[in-house]
Formats: C-alpha cells, sequence, structure tokens
C-alpha cells in the first residue's frame, strides 16, 4: 500500500522535518507518520490505516506536495481496542500492611495533639490547616526555621521568581527583532536575590500568621517516629516528644545524589544551590533534562551563562510527548551551547580550573569538557527511611515510598502519609489535595483522592504543560483516541506576542468524543492547561469546548480551535478530513 501525502490546502513543496516512524514499525490508523513544517504552521501526516512500514521513501529536508508517496505499508494490522484509563470511578485501593512496630516509647509526650502533622511543605500545612479548621487539636512539626518546605523556600515559589526575572531579560531580546532594542541588562546578583528572598519570606511569614490563627501549635526539628504513637523531634540538640492519636506524614523528599560525583565541591551544586545564585558561572552544565534542570537553565541562561544539558534519555521532558516538547527544544538549541541527548556521565574530576566532566553516548562514544559548575538535576527520592517509620509499623519500601490507600492510610490505621513520600507524581498541587483527604478523613468524614488527573507544567519558556492521558501512554497501553492540533501559528494572539512556535493539542475517547488528555506548549501553558483538567474531570466533550465561546483574541482560543479541528469545523485553518461518530 502506498502512503501518500493528503490534501493539505494550497500548500505545495513542504520540507519534511521529522520522520516519526522506522521501517518495520506497526502503526494504527490517524498515527502520524511525518511531520510537515510550512511558513504557517507545523502539520503531521497521519496513517490512513494500520499496517507494518515497508518502506520509507522521504527523508528530513525532502520536499512534498499533495500526492506525494512518502512510505509503503505491508499489510493491514488488527487495532487493538482498550478502554481509557480515566473512569468515571476511581479504582478500589487496598489497604497496605502494616510491619511489626518495633519502637517502644508509648504514654505522654512534652506535647499532645489529637493530629501531628510531620512535615510543614504545601500537603502538610494544608493538613494542619483543615485538620484545625475541622476541631482538632494539631501541632505541626517542621526541620527547617521557617513553614513551607521545600516547594515554598526552596523549590517552586523562589524558582518561579527568578523564571519570571529571566522571562523579562529574553522577551527584551525578543524585542530586537520587532524594532525595539534595550541595552544589555546589568545584573546585581545582590539585588536580585533580595527579590527572591522577599518573595519567599512573604509567603512563609503568611504561613506562620495562619498556623497561629488556628491555634496550631508549631514544634520546630527533625521528627522522627519511637513508637505507635509518639513522635521524637530534635533541634540543636534539644528533645521535644510529641504523643498523638493521629498522625499525617508529609515529609517530602530531597534531591537524588550520585555517588561518583564531587558533591563536596561547591561548583558542584542541587536545586536548592542552584538557587541560593552565588554567582553566574561562565559555562554550566545541567545533568538531567527533566523540569527541574531544565527551569534552572533558563534562569542562567538569562542571566548570561553558557549552558549544555545532558539527558540519558532521547528527549527533554521524558514525561512529555516529543512534539510537544519540540517547540521548546527548538528555541533553547539556539540559545544553549549543546543539549546532549542519549548521554549519560561517567565520570567527573574537580580540578583548578573547573570540573573535568566524562560524556558516553549511546554509540559508545566517550568526550570529556570542563565546566566553571555542575547543577545535578536527576530527580528527588522520598524521604521516608529518615524518620523510622517502621518504629511506628509503617511499612517503606526500598525507595523510601510509603504505600497508602484512596484515604491516604497506611497499614497503621491511625497514620496516614501524602505528598512526594506516596509515589509520583512529586508535585506539590497533588500533595494539597492529597493533605485535605488525610484531614478530613482524620475527622470522621468520608472522604477518597479520586483525582482523574494531575497537571504537570515546565514553566520554562516555552512553557510546557499537560494532563490526562498523553499521546505517548494512550500507544503504549493501547488506549484509543483521536486528537485535535491546533498550531499557534494561526493565533492571532500568539503571533500579536511574536511567539508563534506554541501548540494545544487534545485527546478524545473515540466512541463518546469526551476529552481524556491535553498538552499544551507555549508562553503561559502552564495557565491555558486548568482549562483541559477541568474539561476532564466534569465530562466534557469536543462539542462542549468547540461550543463554549472564548474571547478573541487570547491563547485560551487555542484550546476551543483544537477541539474544533477534532471535530472538523475549525475555519482559522483548513479542517482535517471530517470525522465519521
Amino acid at each position: 500500500m502506498d502512503i501518500q501525502v493528503p490534501d493539505i490546502g494550497e500548500f505545495t513543496d513542504i520540507p519534511v522535518v521529522t520522520v516519526l516512524v522506522s521501517v518495520g514499525d506497526t502503526v494504527a490508523a490517524e498515527d502520524p507518520l511525518v511531520e510537515l513544517e510550512s511558513d504557517k504552521a507545523t502539520m503531521e501526516v497521519p496513517s490512513p490505516s494500520a499496517g507494518v512500514v515497508k518502506e520509507i521513501l522521504v527523508s528530513e529536508g525532502d520536499k512534498v506536495s499533495m500526492g506525494s508517496v512518502i512510505m509503503r505499508f505491508d499489510g493491514a494490522v488488527a487495532e487493538v481496542a482498550a478502554e481509557s484509563t480515566l473512569v468515571d470511578a476511581p479504582a478500589t485501593i487496598e489497604v497496605p500492611a502494616a510491619v511489626a512496630a518495633t519502637g517502644t516509647v508509648s504514654g505522654a509526650g512534652d506535647v499532645h495533639a489529637e493530629v501531628v502533622v510531620l512535615g510543614s511543605g504545601p500537603g502538610g500545612y494544608t493538613a494542619a490547616f483543615r485538620a484545625a479548621d475541622l476541631g482538632k487539636k494539631v501541632v505541626l512539626i517542621e526541620k527547617n526555621p521557617t513553614l513551607g518546605g521545600v516547594c515554598l523556600n526552596v523549590g517552586c515559589i523562589p524558582s518561579k521568581a527568578l523564571l519570571h526575572v529571566a522571562k523579562v531579560i529574553t522577551d527584551a531580546e525578543d524585542m530586537g527583532a520587532h524594532g525595539v532594542s534595550f541595552a544589555k541588562p546589568k545584573i546585581d546578583l545582590d539585588e536580585l536575590r533580595s527579590f527572591k528572598d522577599s518573595v519567599v519570606e512573604q509567603l512563609t511569614g503568611g504561613l506562620t500568621g495562619l498556623a497561629k490563627a488556628r491555634k496550631v501549635t508549631t514544634v520546630k526539628g527533625a521528627g522522627t517516629f519511637t513508637g505507635p504513637n509518639m513522635i521524637e523531634v530534635i533541634e540543636d540538640g534539644k528533645v521535644t516528644t510529641v504523643s498523638f492519636d493521629q498522625c499525617i506524614i508529609a515529609a517530602g523528599s530531597e534531591p537524588v545524589h550520585l555517588p561518583f560525583l564531587p558533591h563536596d565541591d561547591d561548583r558542584v551544586i542541587d536545586s536548592t544551590g542552584a538557587l541560593e545564585l552565588k554567582d553566574v558561572p561562565k559555562r554550566m552544565l545541567v545533568l538531567g533534562g527533566g523540569i527541574i534542570g531544565l527551569e534552572m537553565a533558563c534562569v542562567y541562561d538569562a542571566l548570561g551563562s553558557k549552558v549544555t544539558i545532558v539527558e540519558l534519555m532521547d528527549q527533554i521532558i521524558p514525561g512529555a510527548d516529543k512534539d510537544i516538547v519540540k517547540p521548546l527544544h527548538s528555541r533553547i538549541k539556539g540559545r544553549y551551547e549543546n543539549i546532549l541527548l542519549k548521554t549519560k556521565v561517567t565520570a567527573m574530576e574537580a580540578q583548578k580550573k573547573g570540573l573535568k566532566v566524562t560524556f558516553e553516548d549511546s554509540n559508545g562514544k566517550v568526550t570529556t569538557d570542563t565546566f566553571d559548575k555542575v547543577l545535578v538535576a536527576v530527580g528527588r527520592m522520598p524521604n521516608g527511611k529518615k524518620i523510622d517509620a517502621d518504629k511506628a509499623g509503617v511499612a517503606v519500601d526500598e525507595r523510601g515510598f510509603i504505600a497508602v490507600d484512596s484515604q491516604q492510610r497506611t497499614g497503621v490505621p491511625h497514620i496516614f502519609a501524602i505528598g512526594d513520600l506516596v509515589g509520583q507524581p512529586m508535585l506539590a498541587h497533588k500533595a494539597v489535595h492529597e493533605g485535605k483527604v488525610a484531614a478530613e478523613v482524620c475527622a470522621g468524614h468520608k472522604r477518597h483522592f479520586d483525582a482523574k488527573l494531575i497537571p504537570s507544567v515546565a514553566y520554562t519558556d516555552p512553557e510546557v504543560a499537560w494532563c490526562g492521558v498523553t499521546e505517548t501512554e494512550a500507544k503504549a497501553k493501547g488506549i484509543p483516541y483521536e486528537k485535535g492540533v491546533f498550531p499557534w501559528a494561526a493565533s492571532g494572539k500568539a503571533l500579536s506576542n511574536g511567539r508563534s512556535e506554541g501548540m494545544t493539542k487534545l485527546l478524545f475517547n473515540p466512541k463518546d468524543q469526551r476529552v481524556i488528555g491535553g498538552c499544551i506548549v507555549g508562553v503561559h501553558a502552564g495557565d491555558l492547561i486548568a482549562e483541559v483538567g477541568l474539561a476532564i474531570e466534569m465530562g466534557a466533550d469536543a462539542v462542549d469546548l468547540g461550543h463554549t465561546i472564548h474571547a478573541h483574541p487570547t491563547l485560551s482560543e487555542t484550546v476551543n480551535c483544537a477541539a474544533e479541528m477534532f471535530e472538523g469545523t475549525i475555519t482559522d485553518l483548513m479542517p482535517p478530513k471530517k470525522k465519521k461518530h
């Protein structure tokens, strides 16, 4: 079977930018085969039917028009039907097993709580405040000087303050192409740190006030279990014991440390060190192409560092679809010194002139380079093994995670766990909702954590956001789907902003046309993804989104237009072949 380029409107001689399949691949109907790029938009050529790729007749850079034969298939294959992973009711989660409690301390502590919360990050303080609002006597334990955990103090909030500064700098640079030029920015690191710290202090100070207003007792120090109903808190040698009726563990996570790196060298930093902003290195290596690494890369690039990204997988942000990540990759490729994919760091040597790093790519080729600073951002690990949970009878797996049921209950009925400790995704907004569930169950409410989705956002430039089922996940799990894709090159607002590289993609259940997933790349994608999340939670279909009037011109229109692309009712572009439902 010859596979031809379908009707793509008036476009001719469009270059092939990406071949998305290989010889021998089995593809389903509507799977993308190649990606074309005109002066107005990027478009995918979908497979007209299921089959096995026998021969590929085009390469990247070749030009094609309607009717061009791009590949040949060898027979058809049956499509596998499967139900969506998004269901109307949550799957039943069994209560995890407890272990024999090894702690023997009991009785009354120096402080007693009806509900004690171990950790004051977004999930922890939310749980504490909600439990207090429901009439419980609450004690909140925090090992750091201020409330707020990693997110408020050395994570989400300070990074977004610095990313805002980076965005202002790069926006000013971009305006040079539109006839408005600014002088090179003068960076005052002391003032920049002061701005970042003021944002953090305002939020953490607000938490202290809210805790006092709710009569939540705060105990400072590192807490560990000494028995099923007792926690020992140590700060500067002082020991405070906290007895409790119920407990919510919200002890969070910490950056992964690779053992072969010279972590004792202050030029090797993690995300916390990056946010301290002690200096702006001339050359910086970011080890890990995930969200944390890329966000910090954006900051240091804007401030003047020459940045190199090294990532073991074949794309940056491995959890997102490749087509959604591509606009970000294209933009930073033009700004950064290098992006090394399918490459691992095998050694690092601290030298006087810098950090000598040894790389090995997927072909076994070994190279070395020297950097002034290395940011290690290869992930985070839960703190489950640091709190002596076994002394309370709470099971912790080999990675440090604690299993919970849909009420956030561990194997010990009166002990709950939330946030990074209970599994992926390690995101503050997940922890917040889990914290409310745990607090309400402690107060006797019949609550379960039954969210259909948890959105993810990379606050890069452009931003990348997704929720629900991704296209990669759908293919891997055999979930049937159809999609609507709207390129921002056809968005008046995006064009007016001078940032038309974005794209909005929605996935739909072919049976009832309900939204099951969505991905957005572009400026403010993190804000725009909320509409997609609400659509999935409320069971909206393509008509619901397509018939909802969105203000014009806005970037939110792209969600509406993606639904119209799926329906075949789009007027801002040539509609794809009309769906037969």
